[in-house]
């Protein structure tokens, strides 16, 4: 097998992979009422964690043997790897408007990696990387911080997403830097860089938990998806020198990418408001069912009250009257068997002796 094409099957079990991992979390998050960001007693959790350490570990195999232009591509197809796996093994379906953005965001993010290109071995200085150790923190607790403050629970979950996002590509940059300058004489010459890369990768990982809850799976695995590579992109035209393939025309082509693959999520996330709109109309509608389910006993017990005072009425007449008097209909009120949510009133009519 060739290098190249060794590549290619790493890059794809590693998106494989990625997306296991998100499915794993998106169902934690789903059906667990414990801790938001870190389930750490459920054990399906730990299995998501092992998931995304074997996807790190095959891409960075399959950059072994591959280009970079070549991997970070392919690791844009874990969001179209990840929906019918969803509807396949948990019975998730997406709708339209979830596959065409999903669709639009790796087709844009792709065209986008496709473009950048890289300028050869290069590291961060000390102080590039304080620098940029601070930024990323910061913007990650802005980020944290707007999602609190956010009412709307997709909403909230896509911002925690793009945190996330933001710590798995500042992660990779550190992750490049390691790679570049480790060396077997020294091993822990690079502690600090290493315990930077570690709490960005928790960081990302509490985070990106976090996200699944209250938005379902393709929104903010969407988001995560494509923040990463992008802020990791950024850094390495900002900072490593490297540029755009074909010039001022690749530079055209890759605002277009990055505007497709906004629009992907933004329908994916448009998509998931509206699911998360009609479930308060499904409450409403319970609701005014159960109010008229109301009424309607209400209505019945003032009935058997307005029954009972006109058959003691009756009962009061037929003292005054001879013997074979007509006696009125019969209401009996008895307890409904099972249990109730609301008051139900059974109401049975018989023949009282005596009547014709």
């Amino acid at each position: 097998m060739s290098p190249l094409l060794l590549s290619v099957l790493l890059s794809l079990v590693s998106a494989v992979a990625y997306a296991a991992a998100a499915i794993v979390q998106e169902r934690v998050a789903a059906s667990a009422t414990g801790p938001r960001y870190a389930p750490l007693r459920t054990p399906a959790w730990w299995g998501s964690v092992l998931l995304n350490g074997l996807g790190a570990a095959l891409h960075v195999a399959a950059l072994a043997y591959g280009p970079l232009s070549l991997v970070q591509p392919l690791g844009a197809l874990t969001i179209v790897f990840a929906l019918p796996m969803a509807a396949l093994f948990v019975g998730r379906r997406a709708g339209r408007t979830a596959w065409r953005g999903a669709l639009m965001a790796t087709v844009g993010l792709a065209g986008l990696l496709s473009l950048t290109g890289g300028s050869g071995a290069q590291t961060l200085s000390a102080g590039e990387r304080r620098l940029l150790t601070v930024a990323a923190f910061g913007v990650v607790a802005l980020l944290f911080l707007a999602a609190r403050l956010v009412g709307r629970s997709v909403l909230r979950s896509v911002i925690l997403a793009a945190a996330a996002g933001v710590s798995f590509g500042i992660a990779s940059v550190f992750t490049k830097t390691v790679a570049e300058e480790w060396t077997p004489s020294a091993p822990l010459a690079e502690w600090t860089s290493l315990l930077t890369l570690s709490a960005l990768a928790v960081t990302g990982l509490l985070l990106s938990q976090a996200s699944y809850r209250g938005a379902g799976l393709a929104a903010p695995l969407a988001t995560v998806t494509v923040v990463n590579p992008v802020i990791a992109a950024t850094v390495g035209l900002t900072l490593f020198g490297e540029s755009f393939r074909y010039g001022t025309a690749g530079g055209v082509a890759a605002l277009i990418c990055g505007a497709v693959a906004a629009g992907g999520l933004v329908q994916l996330t448009l998509d998931r408001l509206g699911r998360a709109e009609d479930a308060p109309g499904v409450s409403s509608d319970r609701a005014r069912s159960g109010g008229a389910r109301s009424a309607r006993s209400a209505g019945s017990v003032e009935s058997v009250g307005s029954a009972g005072s006109a058959r003691s009425a009756g009962s009061a007449g037929s003292d005054r009257h001879a013997p074979g008097a007509e006696v009125g209909q019969g209401v009996d009120v008895g307890a409904v068997p099972g249990t109730r949510a609301h008051l139900e009133v059974q109401v049975r009519s018989r023949t009282v002796a005596g009547r014709p």
